[in-house]
């Protein structure tokens, strides 16, 4: 079986016109390829370029994109190259099968949360109880799962995000700031688990893993070689890990990187084995 590639999506290998970080002169700036439209508007870029490198990968690997979003977001992204067989949606809370979530898995996600971690409504009260109107501009729950909030990162407070993650941990479940989004995350909800079953399911020999938040960290860990942008909630903490490399690049040039050094680290397992 083909190495298993598992990759983040946002700020790790699509960006949206935000995102893109071109430290560049404008005659000097790549191409981009739209891969999301939302309410008949460009959403989120790739470029030329890496699109062609998506394309390549996953014709040689098992890829997998695991991502935060829930089903219908992820829905909305058409990435280069054949449809995957297998992807993570809502943090590892749905694993998709050609298409459909995995009933069996929601089952065994739902039965991990309600034995370590605190109700959902009871974290999600807490945030909003406890949010400021003056940064707070969105409140939502994501496929039953966890509950994110959309903010005014100008006007966030660094301490109630460092009291809010003390007090989510007693709870068993994490907090992580991604630009203008602060997720609670039930801790048993992650990518890696989710990422273990398909290796189950499959056979994958090694697994190779990128992504650039807190979110993403156990997905590294797991991973045999992982990379992370030099943006990002992981680079922004000094994040690190022995076997994960922390790129220098930035915005969508890290895009570009991460596929190479798939590509290259998927060649060299494929050698291994």
């Amino acid at each position: 079986m083909s190495a298993i590639v598992a990759s983040d999506l946002d700020r790790t290998l699509i960006y949206s016109a935000a995102a893109l970080d071109l430290a560049m002169p404008d005659a000097e700036a790549p191409r981009l390829l739209c891969v999301e439209t939302y309410e008949r508007k460009p959403q989120s870029y790739m470029t030329e370029t890496a699109a062609g490198l998506l394309a390549e990968l996953a014709g040689r690997t098992l890829f997998v994109p695991a991502t935060t979003r829930t089903r219908e977001q992820y829905g909305r992204i058409h990435l280069p190259g054949p449809a995957p067989e297998f992807a993570i949606c809502a943090n590892g809370g749905h694993l998709l099968v050609r298409g459909e979530s995995d009933l069996a898995w929601q089952r065994a996600v739902a039965a991990r949360i309600a034995a370590r971690c605190a109700p959902l409504e009871e974290v999600r009260a807490h945030l909003i109880r406890s949010a400021d109107p003056a940064w707070l501009l969105k409140e939502r729950v994501a496929e039953d799962l966890f509950v994110y909030l959309v903010v005014e990162r100008s006007l966030l407070s660094r301490t109630w995000v460092q009291d809010l993650t003390g007090w989510a941990d007693e709870r068993g479940w994490a907090v992580s700031l991604q630009a203008r989004k602060l997720y609670a995350v039930p801790k048993p909800l992650t990518k890696s688990a989710a990422v273990a079953e398909v290796a189950r399911r499959t056979g994958g020999s090694g697994f190779l893993a990128a992504g650039d938040s807190l979110l993403d960290a156990d997905l590294l860990l797991a991973a045999d070689h992982g990379w992370r942008p030099g943006h990002g909630e992981l680079a922004d903490s000094g994040w690190h890990a022995p076997h994960v490399t922390a790129l220098g690049e930035r915005g969508v040039a890290a895009g570009e990187e991460i596929l190479r050094a798939f590509i290259r680290g998927a060649a060299d397992l494929d050698r291994a084995c």
